[in-house]
């Protein structure tokens, strides 16, 4: 195999606390029960044949429009229309920067190790998400999904990653919180890394680096 040239790194989950927590305590401050949330969205994805969600990470239609399309699924569940318009703000409120994961960034990075982000996020979320940690002194490529019109699983987004990196799939490392688009990746050549926690994520990182 390759040496690896570079570590690609998922943004929430991974250089951030969990999501789940984040969307679970959302779900609490607009009283939307934990599984309602989900069935909402396959439910609006099974009358429409799209899950508004991806719509949205896509930037094939707006938050507002995101907020309309999942106000309506959640009425018919919860028997009344809830205030969601605030989602996307309580949601970055319900995150923290993960240190010991964006610390990794930093450590390969003077290690000669290039690093670039592969996120699924939205457009209106842009600058919420950049504020959390220094982008730009971290990564040297920030591919988002809802700026390239296709996200993760897809291995489009992939292949668009590493045709903007110039690099080979089995030159890279990728991290992320999903086990589908670890698949996906591996699928490809790419090496994965599920994350797990941090101690886990940076020890294999650490020993594919190794090799």
């Amino acid at each position: 195999m390759s040496r690896v040239e570079m570590v690609i790194s998922d943004f929430g989950g991974v250089l951030t606390t969990p999501l789940l927590e984040a969307f679970t305590a959302v779900q609490d401050r607009v009283g939307i029960p934990p599984k309602t949330f989900g069935q909402a969205l396959r439910e609006l994805s099974d009358r429409d044949g799209a899950n508004p969600l991806f719509e949205l990470e896509c930037g094939r239609i707006t938050e507002v429009e995101f907020q309309r399309q999942l106000a309506d699924g959640l009425e018919g569940l919860l028997g009344h229309r809830p205030v969601i318009e605030e989602f996307g703000q309580m949601l970055f409120e319900a995150l923290d920067p993960n240190p010991g994961m964006i610390d990794l960034i930093r450590e390969v990075r003077r290690d000669g190790i290039r690093t670039a982000l592969l996120t699924n996020n939205v457009k209106e979320w842009e600058a919420a998400w950049r504020s959390m940690l220094p982008v730009d002194e971290l990564f040297e490529t920030v591919i988002d999904s809802a700026f390239v019109g296709c996200r993760k699983p897809d291995p489009r987004i992939y292949m668009l990653t590493l045709e903007r990196v110039g690099l080979e799939p089995d030159q890279c490392i990728f991290i992320d919180d999903m086990e589908i688009n670890i698949n996906a990746a591996n699928e490809l050549g790419l090496r994965g890394v599920h994350f797990r926690e941090t101690a886990q994520a940076r020890a294999e990182v650490h020993a594919l680096l190794a090799d």
